[in-house]
């Protein structure tokens, strides 16, 4: 290219820029989004630090299980498992006492002279229940002598004199006598206006005078054998109403009973229903436990009310009741069929059959003892569960667990304990508290419990 074209071709594109750069700078802003100077940044994961203390359920459940061996293991053992020989005794005895009653024609020669002493059906039902009562709390009195006071003081479960042990026996048969004596006349007046359905009638009067002994109990009843006081003031009594108000129980105070008067044995309980519930501790519990162990079983004794344990036992008791009502009908017919002569028991409305029906009573509810046992057991756990979550003391509830054990044996089979336990097995109710020790082990106020007992 020559010389004189690169000139012109310099001057033109000088000739064309000028105007541009003339004009003022355009705003940034203007000129849309850039990209800012990016630099590489290269980043390292730090380890992750799992603070969260290692706790084995199972070995702490072992742990605390071999607390209680050797003499003390066995001796619980044989206290626990001699009441199972204990249930088919009373059953056998019970038989035998209704079997004597009838086959001697005893019963229906009561039942001649009461009728010789009054026109008054109900009247006459009256006198052959007193009659009856005592008849029976006599024949029964050698048997509850060993059961209540020699076998409990030779496994040093008893406290009381041979006085003083007569005195509430002789409490609880007048209970008996008076029972029988105002509620056997209205059984007897349903049987003979309902005729062939008053097992239906007699099961639904059966446990609407259930539910009135509930509500009487702790009123009425549990003050004949106890003295009941407001427990004293003091951060015990402060925590358990504070457990209550937070649980939305409406308890206004704790009662203490001398339970000690009678027995060692540390327990507390929820009683009462429809507006007399009362939460009670023996003062058993109150010298024995520490304050943690205090609070573990009124956690659990409050988780009774707050989850209305009391309707759900009426309503499944009920159930139990009706059936049995229903068994001791059919059994009642079959064998007047076959012995009715012999007894000289007429029909069912015939007061002089009521050792049959008592005879008939006992076999069902034997027999129905593992669905009574699993329905109060069941219960039980539910508590121990509310317990645990309310308080948070799983390990002040394992050691409670252990001073139960005198009277309760601590590793039963899984049938044995399906049949014959009311509650969970002292083994369940640990290894229930640790593994929940588990499932809260990082949180503050269980991780430092972390160590096995």
């Amino acid at each position: 290219m020559s010389f004189a074209r690169v000139t012109a071709a310099a001057l033109l594109f000088i000739t064309l820029a000028l105007p541009v750069a003339a004009q003022p700078a355009v705003p940034s802003a203007l000129l849309g989004p850039r990209a800012a100077p990016t630099a590489h940044i290269q980043v390292g994961s730090l380890p992750v630090m799992d603070t969260t203390p290692a706790f084995d359920a199972q070995a702490a459940t072992r742990a605390y299980l071999a607390k209680v061996s050797g003499e003390a293991r066995a001796r619980s053992d044989a206290y626990f498992e001699g009441g199972y020989v204990l249930q088919v005794v009373d059953l056998f005895y019970a038989l035998c006492v209704a079997g004597l009653l009838l086959w001697l024609q005893i019963s229906s020669r009561i039942r001649d002279w009461v009728e010789d002493r009054t026109h008054s059906r109900s009247y006459q039902v009256m006198l052959y229940a007193a009659a009856y009562v005592v008849l029976t709390t006599l024949a029964a009195l050698p048997l509850a002598v060993y059961e209540g006071f020699f076998r409990e003081h030779a496994y040093g479960l008893s406290n009381q004199s041979f006085m003083a042990w007569l005195g509430d026996f002789g409490i609880q048969s007048a209970i008996a006598l008076v029972t029988a004596v105002l509620f056997l006349p209205v059984l007897y007046v349903v049987m003979r206006r309902t005729r062939e359905s008053w097992w239906i009638w007699g099961a639904g009067l059966a446990i609407a005078f259930q539910i009135l002994m509930l509500v009487i109990y702790p009123v009425f009843i549990a003050p004949l054998f106890n003295h009941y006081t407001p427990l004293p003031d003091g951060p015990i009594k402060a925590r358990i109403l504070s457990l209550a108000r937070a649980n939305d129980v409406s308890a206004q105070d704790v009662w203490l009973v001398d339970a000690s008067r009678q027995s060692n044995r540390i327990s507390a309980n929820v009683s009462g229903f429809l507006g007399t519930t009362r939460i009670s501790l023996n003062d058993n519990l109150l010298k024995q436990g520490s304050p943690d162990e205090v609070l573990a079983v009124m956690g659990h004794e409050i988780g009774h009310y707050a989850m209305g344990h009391m309707l759900r036992l009426v309503l499944l008791t009920g159930l139990v009741t009706i059936v049995g009502f229903a068994f001791v009908n059919a059994g009642f017919l079959a064998a007047c069929d076959v012995f009715g002569g012999q007894w000289q028991v007429r029909k069912v409305s015939d007061v002089a059959g009521l050792p049959l029906l008592a005879a008939l009573s006992a076999i069902c509810f034997f027999l129905a003892t593992p669905v009574t046992n699993s329905i109060s057991r069941t219960t039980e756990f539910q508590a121990d569960l509310f317990g645990l979550n309310a308080v948070r003391k799983p390990d002040a509830f394992a050691t409670v667990m252990l001073k139960l054990s005198t009277y309760r044996k601590l590793e039963p089979g899984p049938w044995e304990e399906v049949i014959f336990f009311t509650h969970p097995s002292g083994r369940t109710r640990i290894e229930t508290a640790m593994r929940w020790k588990k499932e809260h082990i990082a949180e503050p106020d269980i991780r430092d419990t972390a160590k096995l007992p």
